[in-house]
Protein backbone atom coordinates (compact mmCIF):
# COMPACT_ATOMS: atom_id res chain seq x y z
CA UNK A 1 0.00 0.00 0.00
CA UNK A 2 1.47 3.25 -0.83
CA UNK A 3 0.95 5.83 1.50
CA UNK A 4 0.14 9.60 0.86
CA UNK A 5 0.60 12.37 3.31
CA UNK A 6 -1.74 16.00 2.57
CA UNK A 7 -0.42 18.61 4.74
CA UNK A 8 -2.80 21.50 4.07
CA UNK A 9 -5.22 23.49 6.59
CA UNK A 10 -8.00 23.97 3.40
CA UNK A 11 -10.48 21.40 4.32
CA UNK A 12 -11.71 21.88 1.06
CA UNK A 13 -8.74 21.33 -1.08
CA UNK A 14 -7.45 17.78 1.50
CA UNK A 15 -10.82 16.40 0.76
CA UNK A 16 -11.32 17.03 -3.13
CA UNK A 17 -7.78 15.19 -3.63
CA UNK A 18 -9.33 12.30 -1.42
CA UNK A 19 -12.16 12.46 -3.32
CA UNK A 20 -10.18 11.86 -6.42
CA UNK A 21 -7.43 9.37 -4.73
CA UNK A 22 -10.61 6.59 -3.83
CA UNK A 23 -10.12 5.70 -7.82
CA UNK A 24 -6.93 4.60 -6.69
CA UNK A 25 -6.98 1.92 -4.25
CA UNK A 26 -3.13 1.28 -4.07
CA UNK A 27 -3.11 4.37 -2.15
CA UNK A 28 -3.57 5.43 1.44
CA UNK A 29 -4.85 9.20 2.11
CA UNK A 30 -3.94 10.51 5.67
CA UNK A 31 -4.09 14.42 6.73
CA UNK A 32 -2.52 16.58 9.08
CA UNK A 33 -2.42 20.63 9.15
CA UNK A 34 0.59 22.84 8.63
CA UNK A 35 2.60 22.48 12.10
CA UNK A 36 6.12 22.15 10.94
CA UNK A 37 7.56 20.04 13.63
CA UNK A 38 4.86 17.82 13.69
CA UNK A 39 4.51 17.34 10.10
CA UNK A 40 8.63 16.49 9.83
CA UNK A 41 8.12 14.29 12.60
CA UNK A 42 4.74 12.70 10.98
CA UNK A 43 6.97 12.23 7.84
CA UNK A 44 10.08 10.28 10.09
CA UNK A 45 7.82 8.55 11.60
CA UNK A 46 4.82 6.88 8.99
CA UNK A 47 7.71 7.26 6.20
CA UNK A 48 4.69 7.97 2.90
CA UNK A 49 5.66 7.74 -0.26
CA UNK A 50 3.91 10.73 -1.00
CA UNK A 51 3.35 14.16 0.52
CA UNK A 52 1.20 17.06 -1.02
CA UNK A 53 1.71 20.17 1.12
CA UNK A 54 0.67 23.98 0.56
CA UNK A 55 4.09 25.28 -0.07
CA UNK A 56 2.34 29.15 0.53
CA UNK A 57 1.92 27.87 4.00
CA UNK A 58 3.32 30.86 6.65
CA UNK A 59 3.31 28.45 9.51
CA UNK A 60 6.63 25.92 7.48
CA UNK A 61 10.01 26.75 6.83
CA UNK A 62 10.66 25.20 3.68
CA UNK A 63 14.19 25.32 3.70
CA UNK A 64 14.60 23.99 7.63
CA UNK A 65 11.79 21.30 6.97
CA UNK A 66 13.07 20.09 4.20
CA UNK A 67 16.80 20.02 5.35
CA UNK A 68 15.54 18.04 8.61
CA UNK A 69 13.71 15.59 6.07
CA UNK A 70 16.45 14.63 3.88
CA UNK A 71 19.26 14.56 6.93
CA UNK A 72 16.92 12.16 8.75
CA UNK A 73 15.13 10.15 5.92
CA UNK A 74 16.75 7.10 4.48
CA UNK A 75 13.98 7.33 1.44
CA UNK A 76 12.81 10.84 0.86
CA UNK A 77 8.79 11.20 0.05
CA UNK A 78 7.87 12.10 -3.43
CA UNK A 79 7.01 16.01 -2.55
CA UNK A 80 4.19 17.37 -4.51
CA UNK A 81 3.35 21.48 -4.31
CA UNK A 82 0.15 23.03 -3.61
CA UNK A 83 -0.31 26.74 -4.32
CA UNK A 84 -2.85 29.87 -5.66
CA UNK A 85 -0.10 31.16 -7.17
CA UNK A 86 2.07 29.88 -10.73
CA UNK A 87 4.77 31.93 -9.34
CA UNK A 88 5.18 29.42 -6.80
CA UNK A 89 5.96 26.32 -9.19
CA UNK A 90 9.42 28.25 -9.47
CA UNK A 91 10.03 27.59 -6.14
CA UNK A 92 8.47 23.87 -5.71
CA UNK A 93 11.11 22.80 -8.81
CA UNK A 94 13.69 25.10 -6.72
CA UNK A 95 13.02 22.67 -3.64
CA UNK A 96 13.16 19.36 -6.12
CA UNK A 97 9.19 18.58 -5.51
CA UNK A 98 8.05 15.91 -7.98
CA UNK A 99 4.82 18.10 -9.38
CA UNK A 100 3.32 20.95 -8.64
CA UNK A 101 -1.00 21.44 -8.40
CA UNK A 102 -2.25 25.17 -9.05
CA UNK A 103 -5.63 25.86 -6.91
CA UNK A 104 -8.35 26.30 -7.63
CA UNK A 105 -7.44 22.28 -8.00
CA UNK A 106 -9.54 20.24 -10.69
CA UNK A 107 -9.95 15.96 -11.05
CA UNK A 108 -7.87 16.25 -14.11
CA UNK A 109 -4.67 17.60 -12.52
CA UNK A 110 -4.63 15.63 -9.26
CA UNK A 111 -5.20 12.44 -11.00
CA UNK A 112 -2.15 13.29 -13.71
CA UNK A 113 -0.02 14.34 -10.89
CA UNK A 114 -0.88 10.98 -9.23
CA UNK A 115 -0.63 8.90 -12.48
CA UNK A 116 3.16 10.64 -13.11
CA UNK A 117 4.17 9.26 -9.14
CA UNK A 118 3.17 6.05 -10.57
CA UNK A 119 4.99 6.04 -13.68
CA UNK A 120 8.18 6.93 -12.34
CA UNK A 121 7.56 4.61 -9.26
CA UNK A 122 6.36 0.76 -10.40
CA UNK A 123 5.38 -1.24 -8.25
CA UNK A 124 6.60 -4.78 -7.91
CA UNK A 125 4.14 -7.01 -7.56
CA UNK A 126 4.62 -9.52 -4.78
CA UNK A 127 3.98 -13.55 -5.60
CA UNK A 128 5.35 -15.12 -2.03
CA UNK A 129 5.80 -14.20 1.76
CA UNK A 130 8.06 -15.92 3.39
CA UNK A 131 7.71 -16.66 7.41
CA UNK A 132 10.74 -17.00 8.79
CA UNK A 133 11.20 -19.19 12.38
CA UNK A 134 14.91 -19.87 13.10
CA UNK A 135 16.53 -21.86 10.58
CA UNK A 136 13.06 -22.62 8.93
CA UNK A 137 11.46 -20.56 5.71
CA UNK A 138 8.19 -21.12 4.81
CA UNK A 139 7.04 -19.79 1.62
CA UNK A 140 3.42 -18.96 1.17
CA UNK A 141 1.84 -17.82 -2.52
CA UNK A 142 -0.11 -14.60 -2.03
CA UNK A 143 -2.86 -15.49 -4.45
CA UNK A 144 -3.80 -18.44 -1.74
CA UNK A 145 -4.19 -16.69 1.48
CA UNK A 146 -8.01 -16.04 1.93
CA UNK A 147 -7.72 -14.12 5.02
CA UNK A 148 -5.27 -13.65 8.26
CA UNK A 149 -6.52 -13.35 11.70
CA UNK A 150 -4.94 -12.51 14.76
CA UNK A 151 -4.29 -14.40 17.78
CA UNK A 152 -2.78 -12.46 20.67
CA UNK A 153 0.75 -12.13 19.58
CA UNK A 154 0.63 -14.05 16.77
CA UNK A 155 -0.94 -14.20 12.90
CA UNK A 156 -2.75 -17.67 11.42
CA UNK A 157 -3.06 -17.21 7.96
CA UNK A 158 -5.74 -19.16 6.25
CA UNK A 159 -4.99 -20.78 3.05
CA UNK A 160 -7.55 -21.63 0.12
CA UNK A 161 -6.36 -25.23 0.55
CA UNK A 162 -7.96 -24.96 4.09
CA UNK A 163 -4.79 -24.85 5.60
CA UNK A 164 -3.64 -22.45 8.96
CA UNK A 165 -0.07 -21.22 9.42
CA UNK A 166 1.20 -19.58 12.02
CA UNK A 167 3.46 -17.04 12.06
CA UNK A 168 5.00 -15.46 15.22
CA UNK A 169 4.39 -11.67 14.23
CA UNK A 170 1.70 -9.48 15.02
CA UNK A 171 -1.13 -8.44 12.53
CA UNK A 172 0.26 -4.69 12.71
CA UNK A 173 3.20 -6.19 11.22
CA UNK A 174 1.38 -7.82 8.06
CA UNK A 175 -0.59 -5.16 7.58
CA UNK A 176 2.12 -3.11 6.70
CA UNK A 177 3.86 -5.81 4.40
CA UNK A 178 1.27 -6.81 2.42
CA UNK A 179 0.20 -5.66 -1.36
CA UNK A 180 -2.86 -3.45 -1.51
CA UNK A 181 -4.98 -6.14 -2.06
CA UNK A 182 -5.12 -7.20 1.21
CA UNK A 183 -7.19 -4.51 3.93
CA UNK A 184 -7.73 -4.74 7.09
CA UNK A 185 -11.78 -4.38 8.18
CA UNK A 186 -11.29 -5.62 11.97
CA UNK A 187 -8.76 -5.08 14.54
CA UNK A 188 -8.34 -9.17 14.48
CA UNK A 189 -8.76 -9.41 10.68
CA UNK A 190 -7.03 -8.88 7.15
CA UNK A 191 -9.20 -9.91 4.12
CA UNK A 192 -7.58 -10.87 0.71
CA UNK A 193 -10.10 -8.45 -1.60
CA UNK A 194 -9.80 -11.01 -4.58
CA UNK A 195 -11.22 -13.97 -2.39
CA UNK A 196 -14.34 -11.75 -1.42
CA UNK A 197 -18.15 -13.30 -2.43
CA UNK A 198 -19.82 -11.19 -0.97
CA UNK A 199 -19.99 -8.21 1.55
CA UNK A 200 -23.35 -7.54 3.92
CA UNK A 201 -23.59 -4.67 5.33
CA UNK A 202 -26.41 -5.41 7.36
CA UNK A 203 -24.77 -7.77 9.18
CA UNK A 204 -21.56 -5.85 9.40
CA UNK A 205 -19.93 -9.29 7.79
CA UNK A 206 -17.83 -10.19 4.49
CA UNK A 207 -17.85 -13.81 3.28
CA UNK A 208 -14.53 -15.24 1.64
CA UNK A 209 -14.45 -17.82 -0.91
CA UNK A 210 -18.47 -18.67 -0.32
CA UNK A 211 -17.93 -20.14 3.11
CA UNK A 212 -15.73 -18.26 5.62
CA UNK A 213 -17.55 -15.28 7.50
CA UNK A 214 -15.16 -12.38 8.68
CA UNK A 215 -16.79 -9.53 10.40
CA UNK A 216 -15.87 -5.87 9.88
CA UNK A 217 -16.10 -3.10 12.16
CA UNK A 218 -17.06 1.00 11.55
CA UNK A 219 -13.30 1.71 12.56
CA UNK A 220 -12.49 0.00 9.50
CA UNK A 221 -15.74 0.75 7.01
CA UNK A 222 -13.69 3.05 5.29
CA UNK A 223 -11.75 0.16 3.83
CA UNK A 224 -15.00 -1.67 3.18
CA UNK A 225 -16.34 0.88 0.90
CA UNK A 226 -12.98 1.01 -1.04
CA UNK A 227 -13.01 -3.16 -1.77
CA UNK A 228 -17.31 -2.62 -2.94
CA UNK A 229 -16.25 0.24 -5.02
CA UNK A 230 -13.55 -1.03 -6.51
CA UNK A 231 -15.40 -4.92 -6.96
CA UNK A 232 -18.44 -3.01 -8.03
CA UNK A 233 -16.14 -1.19 -10.85
CA UNK A 234 -15.82 -4.36 -13.36
CA UNK A 235 -19.29 -6.03 -12.15
CA UNK A 236 -22.98 -6.62 -13.50
CA UNK A 237 -24.98 -5.31 -10.72
CA UNK A 238 -28.57 -6.88 -10.21
CA UNK A 239 -31.01 -5.50 -7.92
CA UNK A 240 -32.70 -8.63 -5.80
Amino acid sequence: MISCLIIDDDKKTVNFIKTVGNDFSEISFEEINENQEFAANTILKSKPEIVIINIESTKINFLEFLFEITQYSKNEPAFIALSSSKIKAFDSYKYNFSDFLLKPLNELSIRKSILKYKRRHPVKQIETICLKSYKDYQYLNINNILYLKADNNTTDFHMSDGKVISAYKTLKVFENLLPHAFLRIHKSYIINRNSISRIHYGKSMCIINNEHKIPFTKTFIGNIDLINTSLSKNTLVTLN
